[in-house]
């Protein structure tokens, strides 16, 4: 034990001794140390936060179809539902799931929409709004002129999107007509009273309105309610991979008669490219890190050995084993390395501390969203974890190199 505090002592004073050159050289690793640890916060909690606002506004965590209906969702297909025996099934399947918080039965239609002035397309999704409400909690937040977000939207009343409430000079109050054709190619028309103004989570583009399930009904002439889709909103969302393999168990996704399809958030938005790119990002960053450690801890130990080569031939020649020269060179690059890490991390922590604090915020298109970048301990962890595995592998050769040096040619080394 008192070998081991030597040559650590040893390892540190040594590096003392080069203070500018130790100072730059750790001067590089806190930066990027720190750089990994506030980007990898930053880019992570804004992952999330647009990913809660896609799932808790529209989306929903994850969605039940029939087989086949989502290869055809741009057209929203009228003859792909699940009928209310496949409902039944499913229902009694999430009812019994623990994890599930919430679901909510959809019936997605495209449609048009006139104030007997104008005439314009719409899609419509249909929906018992206290399912909704409760499968995508930030949906209420996103609509104008409610009074009970529970129950937004009541049978004969629409919730209508912001563009085309604009578009077609509107105002809450007014009555307009959706019309739609049915699978068998019959066209209905159903007047609605304009209940609310939804903003659109993906620019002004979104042209999705809300009606409640017993209109979309009359509208589609359904004898019996025919479902497109079924929400969900699960308990943990870090859990959703495993939930969504329970739920299509129960289901019989696997089996060869299969009915059901399930399909989580990313399979369904367009956002989980850019999530994927972000983790691609974040690795990168990381391997930058990587190289400008091995970089600077090789430099620095290259030229600690060069320099002081005088110095290791008079310290062989008076006994020490090259073990020892060994492990003296290599316990300066651990050094520098792990107290660059510390000293990055606490830096890094410190910093996503301070823009908690701060409560800055961004906008997602129409959302406001507070940016409160979250510590991740595991990765400040594996990042001084990192630091230390490749100061060792920089700092192993060129301490190698000056273990094996004979003392004579050290000694004439000017």
């Amino acid at each position: 034990m008192s070998n081991l505090s030597g040559i650590i002592r040893i390892g540190v004073r040594n590096l003392m001794r080069y203070k500018r050159r130790t100072l730059l050289t750790g001067s590089l690793i806190v930066m990027g140390v720190v750089l990994v640890i506030v980007f990898g916060g930053l880019a992570t909690t804004f992952k999330s936060s647009v990913i809660g606002v896609i799932t808790n506004s529209s989306l929903s965590d994850m969605q039940i179809h029939k087989k086949g209906y989502v290869e055809s969702v741009d057209n929203l297909p009228l003859d792909i539902y699940l009928n209310p025996f496949q409902m039944k099934k499913a229902e009694m399947i999430l009812n019994e799931n623990k994890k599930i918080l919430a679901y909510s039965p959809r019936i997605r239609f495209g449609a048009m929409i006139s104030n007997y002035i104008k005439t314009s397309s719409i899609r419509m999704t249909a929906i018992y709004p206290s399912n909704e409400s409760k499968t995508c909690v930030g949906l209420t937040s996103r609509i104008k002129g409610i009074k009970n977000p529970e129950q937004f939207v009541n049978k004969g009343e629409v919730v209508l999107p912001e563009i085309l409430f604009k578009g077609l000079s509107l105002k809450i109050g007014d009555e307009v007509v959706i019309l739609s054709t049915n699978r068998e190619g019959a066209v209905n028309g159903v007047p609605l009273k304009i209940a609310g103004v939804i903003e659109s989570v993906m620019g002004p583009s979104g042209k999705d309105g809300y009606i409640h399930i017993e209109d979309a009904k009359d509208i589609l002439r359904m004898d019996e309610i025919n479902i497109s889709e079924i929400a969900i909103h699960v308990q943990k969302f870090d859990e959703l991979k495993n939930i969504k393999k329970e739920i299509a168990k129960a289901l019989g996704v696997t089996s060869t008669e299969q009915v059901f399809e399930v399909h989580s958030w990313d399979q369904l938005a367009p956002f989980s490219n850019i999530a994927k790119m972000i983790d691609v990002l974040i690795i990168m960053v990381r391997l930058i890190l990587i190289s400008i450690v091995l970089i600077s801890v090789m430099n620095i130990m290259m030229m600690s050995v060069y320099e002081r080569t005088n110095e290791i031939g008079t310290i062989a020649a008076m006994g020490t084993v090259p073990h020892k020269i060994l492990q003296i060179f290599l316990t300066e690059g651990v050094a520098l390395g792990l107290g660059s890490a510390v000293i990055g991390s606490m830096i890094g922590v410190g910093i996503l501390l301070t823009l908690n604090l701060s409560n800055l915020t961004f906008k997602f298109h129409t959302i406001q969203i507070l940016l409160a970048p979250s510590i991740l301990w595991g990765d400040v962890f594996w990042t001084i974890f990192i630091v230390l595995l490749i100061s060792i592998l920089g700092g192993f050769w060129p301490a190698y190199k000056a273990s094996k040096m004979e003392p004579v040619d050290a000694l004439r080394h000017v």
